[in-house]
């Protein structure tokens, strides 16, 4: 039953990378539009807001990139509703007679307070309001474009990172699989782990900076204190994986019979992918229904236990994987293998009913 270890990679491993090369392909195009196209743009802006001078006294001042700023009048303000940051709805009335109205985050009480009747300056650039002059400070409104960019360089380098975490993740399947049965490999295990923290830095960068760069900068530096981390991992994780793979679990002493998810494999007439195992002392079922009562199959005293180890990706067609948490009993029944594939927290319930495993080998002979 223990299955040798081959060369070439499974045949049911290819399939399962292709999505991850289609995904991490499309993570990385969209990445490359938001950091090279949406970010670049937004920061411009920006920049040409922050650089814009004040529009002249004559001549048509709504033309242009300069500042006009007009006096007005606070008719009353309204509170924003359906939000998770609270801001209000200022209203003004500015000296021809025209009224507009523009978001601002806070409270209208918090200081400086929007009172009906205040007198206020407002800037517009580019036909928006931009900010707001009380008589004692000046408050930025939703229209405000300085640290736009942080927003789509927070999703370019999030998707782009997390996109090169699918890629090097399928790449890794592909090249631990010929090396190892196992359905995860300590490769793949490792590429996500640090593909996720890479992920969770790029996309925290932009805030703590000031600009594209810097957050460019914190980024390469906190992934090469990651991948630093990484390369120390893999002599640790190759020496763990030239290990004989058989899982021990605690022992459990069942008093009556539960039912757990699972399923049983092989060319045998009590397997099936019913979805329950139906364990009891001295006693095994494959059952579709949770409380074990009906449509049992019975397992047979010839049943006998050999290995409990971590899936692999030889396993049948079929085998669920319970979230990443399955574990599969090997066993052999007058010579015919089969498959006890049920979550490892369950494993020890399944192995109660059935009679004791045979002590593990010293070494593995096929690693």
């Amino acid at each position: 039953m223990t299955p040798t270890q081959s060369s070439e990679p499974s045949p049911r491993r290819r399939p399962t990378t292709r999505p991850a090369l289609v995904v991490g392909t499309l993570l990385a195009l969209v990445s490359a539009w938001l950091l090279l196209v949406t970010t670049p743009g937004a920061r411009d802006k920006e920049h040409a807001f922050t650089t814009a001078a004040a529009c002249p006294a004559t001549g048509d001042a709504h033309k242009g990139d300069c500042l006009r700023t007009v006096n007005a009048v606070i008719d009353r303000t309204e509170k924003e509703t359906g939000r998770k940051t609270s801001s209000y709805w200022l209203y003004v009335t500015e000296p021809d007679g025209s009224s507009t109205r523009t978001r601002i985050d806070g409270s209208p009480r918090q200081e400086p307070g929007a009172r009906p009747g205040a007198s206020v300056e407002v800037t517009y650039w580019r036909d928006q309001i931009r900010y707001v002059d009380f008589p004692t400070a000046r408050r930025y409104t939703n229209a405000d474009p300085r640290g736009d960019y942080r927003i789509p360089l927070t999703f370019g380098l999030g998707l782009g990172l997390y996109g090169a975490m699918f890629l090097a993740g399928a790449a890794a399947m592909a090249w631990g699989t010929r090396r190892s049965p196992k359905a995860y490999p300590w490769q793949v295990g490792l590429t996500f782990t640090g593909g996720l923290l890479l992920t969770a830095l790029g996309a925290a960068a932009p805030w703590p900076t000031d600009s594209i760069g810097e957050a460019l900068q914190l980024t390469a530096l906190g992934g090469l204190v990651i991948l630093a981390g990484c390369a120390l991992a893999v002599p640790f994780l190759r020496r763990r994986g030239r290990r004989d793979d058989t899982i021990a679990l605690k022992p459990y002493v069942l008093t009556g019979q539960e039912c757990v998810p699972g399923v049983i494999m092989g060319e045998v007439p009590y397997a099936g992918t019913a979805g329950f195992l139906a364990a009891a002392p001295g006693s095994l079922a494959t059952t579709p229904d949770p409380t074990g009562a009906f449509h049992r199959k019975e397992t047979p005293r010839t049943l006998t236990p050999l290995r409990l180890r971590p899936p692999y990706s030889a396993d049948p067609a079929g085998r669920p994987d319970f979230d990443g948490r399955a574990v599969v009993l090997e066993c052999e029944d007058g010579g015919v293998p089969v498959l006890i594939v049920t979550r490892k927290k369950d494993m020890p319930k399944v192995l109660a009913s059935l009679p004791p495993l045979p002590p593990p080998p010293a070494t593995d002979p096929t690693r």
